[in-house]
């Protein structure tokens, strides 16, 4: 009963679950940023709208890498 070779399947699994945070966390800041920098510069809504895309874009990047990486990473079998 030991748990070395399942420690490594719980780190695995939690690295795949953060992937999948990656594009909304990336799309909620774009937004965010927009939304505060169009209130304060009074350019609705185009900031909004800038961020928004340069959210989603960072997103897809970073959402890629990781995959790319855990592909990479991935146990032959």
């Amino acid at each position: 009963m030991s748990d070395g070779p399942r420690r490594p399947d719980i780190r695995r699994l939690a690295e795949l679950s953060s992937i999948a945070m990656i594009l909304p966390a990336s799309i909620a800041v774009g937004l965010f940023m927009g939304y505060l920098l169009d209130r304060w510069l009074g350019t609705e809504p185009w900031l909004l709208l800038i961020f928004t895309v340069l959210g989603i874009v960072s997103g897809l990047l970073s959402l890629f890498r990781s995959l790319k990486k855990e592909m990479k990473d991935e146990p032959k079998i």
